[in-house]
């Protein structure tokens, strides 16, 4: 991470949701567990925050989702058998998997939002800057490679020039603008953006815009992309946070009370998110992530 700041050592990871989409397998099976190659969709999300410097990684579970638990754990049994069959090879991976970080998990004793899941982990992170990673995403770089530390980085490098919470951001056609948090603002420097508004899932019509450095306004506009790095103000504004859209503690919500206290920075997404919220987009992160091996 870029040295201008202290490094950001913790990241929460929400996995608390149902998975509706995805119903009926997410009724015994977490969607964060749902396989894109040989690994869950949350393996990729985990190596994301890791190799961007991340120690301590805190998931916010369900009460039905101890196999996330699990996969993060030791297995001694397991390790002893593989290593007895003379599989070392695979033993060690799976020794790797839970001693990458330190894992913490808390639950989320029910499902009021995105924002109420993140003010979960408010005792865990305390008056730390914090990496947020939403668990049913994968962001590749450009060669298509997932699990780089390219988008954290480029929001620590924002973090460490303003001192203020930063998300990344991607344009999104004008068709698509009602299913995300959208913002507003002006672009300050090539794929950086000072952030002035933010809309939790706009009609196309009440989308704000952002100007970019030659005067121009896209076409469509710009969403959250699934990565975030905050202070540890925001967790005052989601404690003030009312119920929102779906009646949820929304966490758009929370980041425009933070914007108008301290600012907020808008970093352009390194490479490409693969959303995993249906199956279709299982489906072509499946076809993205198996093609490298081909």
């Amino acid at each position: 991470m870029n040295a201008a700041a202290a490094p950001v050592r913790k990241a929460v990871l929400p996995a608390a949701g149902f998975g509706t989409r995805f119903l009926p397998i997410t009724k015994s099976v977490p969607k964060e567990m749902l396989p894109v190659g040989d690994k869950p969709v949350i393996h990729y999300v985990v190596a994301e925050a890791v190799a961007a410097g991340c120690t301590d990684i805190l998931i916010i579970v369900s009460r039905d989702k101890s196999s996330i638990v699990d996969y993060f754990d030791r297995a001694p049994d397991l390790e002893r058998r593989l290593r007895a069959a003379g599989k070392d090879e695979l033993a060690d991976e799976i020794v790797r998997i839970a001693t990458q970080a330190r894992f913490h998990f808390v639950r989320q004793p029910e499902m009021k939002g995105l924002g109420d899941a993140v003010l979960q982990a408010r005792d865990h992170v305390g008056d730390e800057p914090f990496a947020l990673l939403l668990a049913d995403t994968i962001i590749v770089d450009s060669s298509g490679v997932p699990g780089q530390p390219a988008a954290l980085d480029t929001l620590h490098a924002a973090y460490g020039e303003t001192g203020a919470s930063a998300v990344v951001i991607e344009h999104v056609p004008a068709d698509r603008i009602s299913r995300y948090g959208v913002v507003g603002g002006t672009e300050r420097a090539p794929g950086r953006f000072t952030l002035e508004r933010m809309v939790e899932k706009p009609a196309p019509a009440e989308a704000p815009a952002v100007r970019r450095l030659d005067g121009t306004v896209d076409p469509g506009g710009w969403a959250f992309a699934a990565r975030y790095l905050f202070t540890p103000a925001v967790f005052a504004h989601l404690a003030r946070t009312r119920p929102g859209k779906n009646n949820e503690i929304q966490l758009t919500d929370a980041m425009a009370a933070l914007l108008a206290e301290e600012g907020f920075s808008g970093c352009r997404l390194p490479g490409e998110r693969l959303d995993i919220g249906n199956p279709r987009g299982l489906f072509e992160a499946n076809r993205r992530i198996l093609s490298l091996d081909a």
